[in-house]
């Protein structure tokens, strides 16, 4: 593949886009989570966001070094071709198209609709938050399929104020939480609740992986990047820094300002609360707004990637029907059918995620939380890529060849070991779906693609 990119970002530039992608809802959406499966134990909580920004650090640092290994090859499905082969590539692709992204797709339209609807005082529970998550849904599709540009410039524009809200919490709120002793006391208490410190810390660390996950895509801009073979594992390692510090800083923030059984007992509600003690009422209702146009944001870079997905694989000759998921509107310069398909993934994690998290179990046993079992799938998947580029890039320096991969395998290890260890026999189950899926897209691989 031919790169016909220009060179055009700095290092300062690819940091700001690693911070921009990888920051989104989850740290508002989790930060709660957290608290509740810990038990209100604030140390065990901080230790889970450190530990998954240690992993993302480690693994990002290797995926960064295989983009400037294989420099005319862009994204993590590419990586997997290389190192690993043709069929693992196509079925991280498979994976990624029918199950990751449209299952994470779907669960930020229900956050920012719940978000949306605690912003405007309506139930969050109920049926005006599903509506308003199917209408978030479609009108970021229409936006993407329609005006691809229009949906570009909204991701630059809501990448700055992310960071807005959670600066703001994280540094007045920790000043706050110290003046008034909250956060002392929250640091003291733990909730009544039984909660083992090892199962408390696995579950949490299972649900941090998703305000994390996003970091891989930052690999895609070694194209574009101005002498890539540095600056990209300097601005994935600096930028992956600067969001493990800005999470901490925003989870103690939060608890200076509100107690742990407040933020355990009323989840979102409880970060609006916070924002308006901290701030005032007005102002504190402001700088909700952002989060939810954060959140917004977040499903936009989303849908952006979703949209793409069976083109992705259509492109290579593969998938179902690769000659109908491969054309580009001559308008838009949009894959409208691979778009409207992703649509339909979408739709349907979206209702899973209502019947097996929000109500009583629609699927039994089959019930899991498509927002966090996903992502530690994609950590197993890096695994076998680890460990062949560790085999294969024999002229690379022992750092970056063996130590780095060694740690990266490690955290890829113990992110699983945590779905296990947290959440049980559910993994099972959840295994029993992925199977699924991929025994279907195995029927489409095409060896002569």
């Amino acid at each position: 593949m031919e790169n016909g990119l220009e060179k055009k970002y700095g290092l300062p530039t690819a940091i700001c886009m690693v911070v921009g992608i990888v920051i989104g809802s989850g740290v508002f959406f989790k930060a709660e989570a957290v608290l509740v499966q810990t038990g209100g134990n604030m140390p065990l909580g901080i230790l889970a966001w450190l530990i998954v920004g240690a992993i993302m650090i480690v693994c990002s640092y290797v995926f960064a070094t295989m983009a400037t290994r294989y420099e005319k090859v862009n994204g993590v499905v590419d990586y997997a071709e290389a190192t690993v082969g043709k069929r693992y590539a196509y079925l991280m692709g498979w994976f990624m198209g029918t199950i990751y992204t449209p299952a994470l797709t779907s669960v930020l339209a229900w956050v920012s609709a719940r978000y949306f609807s605690v912003l405007v005082g309506w139930d969050i529970t109920g049926g005006s938050c599903l509506v308003l998550a199917c209408f978030f849904l479609c009108a970021d599709y229409a936006l993407n399929a329609l005006s691809p540009r229009i949906a570009g410039k909204f991701q630059v524009s809501t990448t700055v104020i992310k960071m807005v809200p959670l600066l703001l919490m994280g540094v007045v709120g920790v000043v706050v939480g110290l003046v008034n002793g909250q956060m002392a006391q929250n640091f003291a208490t733990i909730s009544a609740a039984t909660v083992s410190s090892g199962e408390g810390l696995m579950k949490a660390t299972v649900a941090v992986a998703f305000a994390y996950e996003g970091w891989v895509l930052a690999t895609s801009i070694n194209a574009e990047l101005k002498d890539a073979k540095r600056n990209l594992p300097r601005a994935l390692v600096l930028g992956s820094f600067v969001v493990v510090i800005t999470y901490i800083l925003y989870y103690i923030g939060l608890n200076g300002a509100v107690t742990t059984e407040e933020l355990m007992a009323s989840g979102q509600a409880a970060a609006k609360m916070a924002y308006q003690r901290v701030f005032g009422e007005a102002a504190g209702t402001v700088v909700f707004v952002l989060i939810v146009i954060s959140c917004l944001g977040t499903l936009n870079g989303l849908m952006l990637a979703n949209c793409r997905s069976f083109y992705a694989l259509a492109a290579r000759g593969q998938g179902p029907k690769p000659e109908m998921f491969r054309q580009v509107d001559p308008v838009t310069n949009m894959p409208n059918n691979s778009a409207i398909f992703s649509l339909l993934f979408a739709a349907f994690w979206l209702l899973y995620f209502y019947g097996a998290n929000l109500t009583a179990g629609w699927f039994g046993p089959f019930s899991f939380d498509s927002s966090e079992l996903p992502i530690i799938t994609l950590y197993g998947m890096y695994i076998a890529m680890f460990i062949q580029f560790m085999r294969k890039e024999r002229t690379l320096g022992a750092f970056k060849r063996l130590v780095m991969p060694a740690l990266g395998l490690c955290g890829c290890g113990f992110m699983v070991y945590a779905a296990f260890a947290g959440y049980g026999v559910k993994v099972f189950y959840y295994l029993v779906v992925y199977a699924v899926f991929m025994l279907v897209g195995n029927f489409f691989y095409r060896k002569d693609a």
